[in-house]
């Protein structure tokens, strides 16, 4: 038998939702066995659960020797248990955990469920006990009610028995890289919205490839951070690549803030462009221009060029390789210009500075629902010298977050910064 024990307050929360559908169900049919455990009944006449928080402050906590009561009577009866605790400092719940949480229980046999009240519970309870202690996300409720039946709804979806069709539960979202694809059922057209012809033709190769797509599309543009904390195979990290919007990098060395305070041009330096153009292959962007109305500043780039583009190929292949991006322009327009010509589409901007503007939005590096929504190529500008001026900033639609350690030192060379940000943004295996 697999046995729940619930530690609460509030057992009155929990009866409907452990008496309806599959829970309930699991449980008329033995697979099952959820005890819920009313704290108050284990204080003593005129004994409170609970006292005030030592030190300043607000706020009642709930006692460790009415704790551990509760878990010593549970223990006695039903053996040995693995202990989950709730609190916002806890590791956030994922689809992964669940799947543990529920591998633990068929081993076990016994998980114990202890959701606070009030402000928590005494701290030196979970340091005694807790063989987890879980957050369902970086807000707080008013108890660990709610989040204690969220992991059971997740949890009990890998026991066997409780869901009637274990294919359902392997498919779901975040089971694996991917999110669901959509589904439709009758009627066929509704609100003037029809449902495609394709997953009613019957052709089954095609409408797996429509819903891998779909899927896949449905997590590069929603769950981006889902989809690069997880394993993939090399073909779905191309697919996920040729999903995304394109992705271009302007490198500025005209319009950019000299050390006298002007606005002016910087000079190019060779090793900016090597670097660069190796981070610009690594993830996945498919133009590096590099900005300069300079002569004799293009003519450098262009002997550069032509040496890695002519002889590189047999000196070092995967800098030949990354060279192969540069684009050498005259000033801004012009790569916007190519992207339009090459996209269809007008890109959008995004800027990096060492300090905070005012007037244009700032999106974080797990942002990518808000900029690629546009359906839009994105063109990432970094300024050289000391950065870019307010004109070139005035042009971008968003901002990046300042690249900014622990420490006061605040003066990365561009072509760290352009490492960091296009890993932030655009990376796997975070």
């Amino acid at each position: 038998m697999n046995n729940i024990s619930i530690v609460t307050l509030f057992p009155a929360l929990y009866e409907p939702f452990l008496s309806t559908s599959l829970i309930g169900r699991a449980q008329e049919k033995g697979d099952l066995c959820i005890t819920l455990q009313n704290i108050l009944a284990l204080c003593a006449p005129k004994e409170r659960p609970d006292s005030p928080t030592y030190g300043p402050g607000a706020g009642m906590l709930l006692r460790p020797e009415i704790i551990e009561r509760a878990i010593k009577t549970h223990e006695e009866r039903l053996g040995p248990a693995y202990k989950i605790f709730f609190s916002p400092h806890g590791k956030k719940l994922t689809q992964t955990m669940l799947k543990e949480f529920a591998r633990t229980l068929l081993e076990k046999k016994h998980i114990m469920l202890l959701p606070a009240r009030y402000e928590g519970m005494d701290a030196r309870v979970e340091e005694e006990y807790a063989d987890a202690i879980i957050s369902v996300g970086d807000f707080v409720l008013m108890g660990g009610d709610i989040p204690a039946m969220t992991l059971l709804e997740g949890m009990l979806r890998y026991v066997p028995g409780v869901v009637g069709r274990e294919e359902s539960v392997e498919q779901d979202s975040f089971s694996g890289p991917l999110v669901d694809y959509p589904e439709y059922t009758e009627p066929l057209e509704w609100h003037g919205k029809r449902v495609p012809d394709i997953i009613r033709s019957g052709n089954h190769k095609e409408i797996a490839q429509w819903r891998y797509r779909q899927a896949l599309e449905r997590t590069v543009y929603g769950h981006f951070d889902w989809l690069r904390t997880h394993p993939i195979s090399d073909g779905l990290r191309d697919d996920a690549l040729a999903a995304m919007p394109k992705h271009y990098v302007a490198l500025m060395h005209d319009g950019v803030k000299l050390k006298d305070g002007r606005v002016g041009t910087s000079s190019v330096t060779s090793i900016d462009l090597h670097d660069i153009a190796r981070s610009c292959c690594t993830y996945g962007i498919e133009q590096f221009f590099v900005v300069t109305p300079l002569k004799d500043q293009q003519t450098i780039v262009r002997t550069l060029m032509d040496f890695w583009l002519n002889e590189g190929l047999q000196y070092n292949a995967h800098r030949f390789q990354a060279m192969q991006r540069v684009v050498l322009i005259n000033q801004l327009d012009e790569a916007i210009a190519a992207i339009e010509k090459t996209t269809g589409l007008k890109p959008l901007v995004i800027g990096t500075s060492a300090q905070s503007h005012d007037g244009v939005p700032m999106v974080s590096y797990s942002d990518q629902a808000i900029v690629w929504k546009h359906k839009r190529p994105v063109l990432i500008l970094f300024g050289t010298a000391f950065g870019m001026s307010d004109a070139l900033i005035g042009r971008c639609d968003y901002l990046f977050p300042t690249i900014q350690g622990f420490s006061a030192f605040n003066h990365l060379s561009v072509r760290s910064a352009a490492a960091i940000v296009l890993d932030r943004w655009l990376s796997h295996g975070r």
